[in-house]
């Protein structure tokens, strides 16, 4: 994607809190949870399932903090987990997100939170609060120099496959500024017709006993 790839996958805490959906997710696909910390910023916090190729799961839940009403990312956590929880959205890694928030006439806003062994990670994010209004389009984000991928925090053979979106191919494609006949090389994209809301439906992992579909 010329500079941008699929970074993360985010899903949002089920009913009975963060670190049972965490603990129920990491089983079906075979990783290791690892708790990632506060995202004070957005009123959040997660548990990161480290994946191959730099990317991961984030299972995100929202904070009963004022900031989780005021940020577009909590709102959205907050939305999904109270409809009873499941994929949010997708995320794409980008080198140069001023250059794509002045073609889509946004402003990136910043992110940070500390793990619990005192990291600190930087990025900036942009496009989240399409999250609430159209979840079919992923967000940006670009890490900051020297913080180190989520990825890194555990070793496994598990990967990213594949994503069931409900929505409309060329739309991703203008969102992201990609020609019409793009097709990605590493992940499988399948696209449906939305009945109800579009959004992000199923996630596909390739594990070494074969793919898993959650």
């Amino acid at each position: 994607m010329g500079g941008m790839r699929v970074d993360h996958v985010s899903y949002a805490a089920e009913h009975d809190g963060l670190h049972a959906t965490a603990e129920r997710l990491a089983k079906l696909i075979g990783v290791k949870p690892v708790d990632g910390g506060v995202h004070p910023r957005f009123g959040t916090r997660n548990v990161i399932l480290p994946l191959a190729n730099e990317r991961y799961v984030e299972v995100v839940e929202v904070l009963d903090h004022p900031a989780s009403d005021k940020a577009p990312f909590g709102q959205a956590v907050r939305a999904r987990s109270a409809n009873g929880g499941g994929w949010l959205g997708w995320v794409v890694r980008v080198d140069g997100i001023e250059e794509i928030g002045s073609r889509l006439g946004r402003e990136p806003a910043d992110g940070y939170r500390h793990t619990p062994d005192g990291r600190e990670l930087r990025w900036r994010q942009l496009g989240v609060s399409g999250l609430i209004c159209d979840p079919q389009l992923p967000f940006y984000v670009e890490w900051a120099e020297g913080t180190r991928h989520p990825s890194t925090d555990g070793a496994t053979q598990v990967g990213l496959a594949g994503l069931t979106i409900a929505g409309d191919p060329q739309r991703v494609r203008a969102w992201l500024g990609l020609p019409e006949d793009y097709k990605p090389s590493t992940l499988e994209f399948t696209f449906v017709a939305p009945h109800g809301n579009p959004g992000l439906l199923a996630v596909t992992f390739g594990t070494p006993d074969g793919p898993v579909t959650v």
